[in-house]
């Protein structure tokens, strides 16, 4: 399902320095770093924010974490070097029977957790996001139409939160102030599928961020994109690999 999440930093080295710190925790080393992004696990990254890109706010990332031992390492690290604890380790039953979790808060206020339960993802290194939203209903209805395009489906349906679900981990939307200035890309299995997503997605009348095409990222990288009811960066992309 993810294909890989970007966030805007308001001081780049400082984010930097905070993700390097924790997920070093769980056994997650920056994968690359060019003039714009910096990548961990070719899964996670984050670049500077401008004028026309936004800092992101208000989101909430969980990180894979193989054991109970490297949540508490996560949590401990981060907090002794300064950052803002956002969550004690321990369990969280609300989310699951053997869900523990530890969180702190990057420079830029988005929380950063370190999570481990049964169900872990060993093929990368986000478990979940949670993304708030001004309505539910309008989000989860987006989504929605998204869902045969990026392989993820609808698994819980709240008042207050919408779950999706693939192989590879979940995210919800869910009330509150939203989160701004996310990019979220899921993986297609062709150019076709990437097509449609954009046709379907404009022609109900969501936003265009970008047609389909081939961009510059690597040889073959075809993606398109469209905006969320909150104006979050939404891509659904072929790696042609």
């Amino acid at each position: 399902m993810f294909d890989h999440i970007t966030i805007r930093a308001s001081d780049r080295a400082a984010s930097e320095l905070f993700y390097d710190t924790v997920l070093r925790t769980i056994g997650m080393e920056r994968s690359g770093r060019d003039e714009e992004y910096t990548v961990w696990n070719g899964e996670f990254s984050l670049a500077h924010a401008d004028d026309d890109r936004p800092v992101t706010r208000r989101l909430h990332i969980g990180f894979t974490a193989p054991s109970r031992e490297h949540v508490h390492q996560f949590w401990r690290v981060g907090t002794e070097a300064g950052y803002q604890d956002d969550g004690e380790p321990g369990p969280r039953p609300q989310y699951g029977p053997d869900y523990y979790g530890g969180f702190v808060l990057d420079p830029d206020g988005n929380s950063a957790e370190a999570v481990h339960h049964g169900s872990v993802r060993q093929d990368g290194i986000i478990d979940h996001l949670w993304i708030r939203v001004a309505g539910v209903g309008a989000s989860r209805g987006f989504y929605a139409r998204i869902a045969p395009f990026g392989n993820f489906i609808l698994r819980r349906d709240l008042p207050e939160r919408a779950q999706f679900a693939g192989k590879s981990g979940t995210f919800s939307v869910v009330a509150g102030t939203p989160t701004e200035h996310l990019h979220l890309a899921f993986e297609a299995g062709d150019d076709a599928t990437v097509d449609a997503f954009h046709r379907e997605l404009t022609a109900a009348g969501y936003r265009d961020k970008g047609a389909p095409g081939e961009r510059d990222y690597h040889p073959g990288y075809y993606g398109a994109f469209v905006l969320d009811p909150d104006g979050n960066n939404v891509e659904i992309v072929n790696h042609n690999r």
